[in-house]
């Protein structure tokens, strides 16, 4: 054993990962163990480095509804796992979505050992697509299968592609196979919510109407959204524009 592997070795309990209990009767795991549990999970969930700075505590509100989306997430952290479904973060870009979902994920495997998974949906797509054994299909397979079967699962950008036929068969394939399971999914989309009879955005001109997630993903998958999800919708300026100054990022 060389000069660095004795200079990491953990003092209380010398690298079994076990130390004694408080009445030295007994072991328990050790905090060295611990952590390194909490860092391998971390780093399983793919969280991109752009956005590994995302804590809860560093989401700096600029008005009621950013306000309150942050004590959605902080709500949703305490009572996780015994939550009744997941959550669904719209608003404009820079607003703190993925900053949000982030978080959230990252303190749930950091205080309570969920095995969780991050991707944007356009990436997902493109492993898929790059992965695709038209033979076997075997490939597919895999790169879907952690995807159906982590415990929490970030879905970022959701509704990004065009709705091709492909792209809406691959979004209800994963929404519909984790909704069936029972598993937690949050989701993040630039697109805004399409409630009822509400009034569309103009956008140049009265005969031209802002797309919706609806318009995205189509009817029948916002309709599995709302029976899986809790709607946040967050209002505001670009916070990469706006706080950039301030050191703050998003």
């Amino acid at each position: 054993m060389n000069s660095n592997q004795v200079e990491q070795t953990c003092p209380l309990c010398e690298g079994t990962g076990w130390r004694p209990d408080e009445t030295g009767n007994s072991v328990r795991r050790c905090e060295c163990s611990v952590q390194r549990d909490i860092e391998t999970r971390l780093r399983a969930a793919r969280i991109p480095a752009r956005y590994q700075h995302c804590i809860l505590d560093d989401y700096h509100p600029y008005n009621e509804s950013q306000e309150k989306a942050k004590k959605f997430s902080e709500k949703f952290v305490d009572q996780f796992p015994l939550v009744e479904g997941g959550l669904l973060f719209t608003g404009n870009c820079g607003v703190g979505k993925t900053h949000l979902a982030i978080a959230i994920l990252k303190k749930l495997i950091e205080e309570k050992g969920v095995r969780g998974l991050f991707y944007d949906f356009r990436d997902l797509l493109r492993e898929i697509q790059h992965s695709w054994n038209p033979v076997s299909q075997s490939s597919e397979i895999e790169v879907l299968r952690p995807v159906l079967e982590t415990e929490l699962l970030v879905l970022d950008e959701l509704g990004a592609n065009k709705p091709t036929m492909w792209v809406q068969d691959t979004m209800t394939h994963i929404i519909n196979s984790r909704y069936n399971d029972k598993l937690i999914t949050i989701f993040t989309s630039n697109f805004p919510d399409e409630k009822g009879d509400a009034p569309h955005r103009s956008q140049e001109g009265p005969t031209k109407r802002e797309e919706t997630l609806t318009d995205r993903v189509g009817i029948r998958l916002r309709s599995r959204l709302y029976e899986m999800c809790k709607l946040v919708e967050i209002y505001g300026e670009d916070f990469r524009k706006s706080v950039r100054q301030a050191g703050y990022r998003f």
